[in-house]
C-alpha cells in the first residue's frame, strides 16, 4: 500500500479519499409515532371474597456493625494510597430459631419470638496507589477481606417467622418367651417431614468507616522523612455499618371486602 496524501491505492487500486472533510459520520436513527392508548377493566373472580396469597414477608430489618481489620501486601510497595473503592458480598446469611415457640392452631408449625442471624462474607476492596519514582503509573489491587459473626434478633423481630417440626416415633415389643425383656429385632417406625420456607436476605446499604496506614516503611531513608518514602504492607481498621432484610416466604390472608380494599373500591 503507498500513501498519497489523503488518499491511499489498496491491492485492488481501488482509491479511497479518508479526509476528515469526508467521513460520513451520521448513523441510521427513525423517528417513533405515538400509539394509542387506551385503558382496560381488569378481570377479576366475582365469587372471591377471602383469599389467602403466598409472598415474602419482612421479618426483621436491621444494621449489623461489622468490625475488622486486615493486613495487605503491596508489590511493588506504593509511597501513596490515592483511593480505596469498597463493596460487601455475603456469601451466608441463616436464621436459626431460638424459641419460645408457639404452635399455630394445633397445626404442627411454630412461630418463633426469638431468632439468631449467622452473617458471612467478605468486604472487596479495589486499592489504587502510586510506586516509589517520579514517573511511576498507578497499581490496582483487588482484596477481600472476609467477616463472620452473628446477631440476636430476639425483640427485633417484625413478623415471627413460622417452622414445622417433623415427628419420629418407635415401637418396642416384649419377648413372648421372656415377658419380661423387649424384643431387639423387631420395631415399628412412623415418622412425619415437614418442608419449611427458608429465610433469607437481602441487602439493603453499607456505609465505611476506614482508616488505613503503613504499620512500618521499607524505605526510612535512615529516620528522616521523605516524600519518596515507600511500604510494602497496609494495615486496615475498617468498621462496616450493614442494613439487610431478613425475609421468609409466608402465607397470609388478603381480606377483599373489609377495611383498606373496601375504601378502595368505593373510590372506584
Amino acid at each position: 500500500m503507498v500513501g498519497f496524501g489523503h488518499s491511499y491505492i489498496t491491492k485492488n487500486n481501488v482509491k479511497q479519499d479518508t479526509s476528515p472533510s469526508k467521513v460520513n459520520c451520521e448513523v441510521k436513527s427513525r423517528t417513533e409515532v405515538q400509539l394509542p392508548d387506551t385503558p382496560s377493566t381488569p378481570v377479576v373472580n366475582p365469587d372471591l371474597t377471602d383469599a389467602f396469597i403466598k409472598v415474602p414477608l419482612v421479618l426483621a430489618e436491621t444494621t449489623l456493625q461489622v468490625v475488622v481489620e486486615a493486613d495487605i501486601p503491596l508489590d511493588p510497595p506504593a509511597c501513596e494510597i490515592k483511593r480505596v473503592l469498597k463493596d460487601v458480598f455475603l456469601t451466608q446469611c441463616k436464621l436459626v430459631p431460638v424459641g419460645p415457640f408457639t404452635e399455630i392452631n394445633d397445626s404442627g408449625f411454630f412461630t418463633s419470638e426469638g431468632a439468631k442471624l449467622f452473617v458471612e462474607g467478605y468486604i472487596r476492596k479495589n486499592i489504587e496507589y502510586a510506586p516509589a519514582g517520579c514517573n511511576s503509573a498507578l497499581r490496582t489491587l483487588t482484596a477481600k477481606v472476609p467477616f463472620s459473626g452473628f446477631a440476636d434478633l430476639t425483640g427485633d423481630l417484625m413478623n415471627f417467622p413460622i417452622f414445622g417440626f417433623g415427628d419420629q416415633r418407635r415401637a418396642q415389643f416384649l419377648d413372648p418367651k421372656h415377658g419380661e425383656s423387649p424384643r431387639l429385632d423387631k420395631y415399628y417406625f412412623q415418622n412425619s417431614v415437614i418442608y419449611n420456607e427458608q429465610p433469607y436476605c437481602e441487602l439493603i446499604s453499607a456505609e465505611f468507616f476506614e482508616l488505613d496506614f503503613s504499620p512500618h516503611s521499607s524505605d526510612s531513608h535512615k529516620g528522616k522523612h521523605s516524600y519518596n518514602n515507600s511500604f510494602s504492607k497496609l494495615r486496615e481498621k475498617i468498621v462496616t455499618d450493614l442494613t439487610l432484610k431478613v425475609l421468609q416466604v409466608q402465607q397470609i390472608p388478603l381480606t377483599i371486602n373489609g377495611g383498606g380494599a373496601a375504601a378502595s373500591d368505593d373510590k372506584c
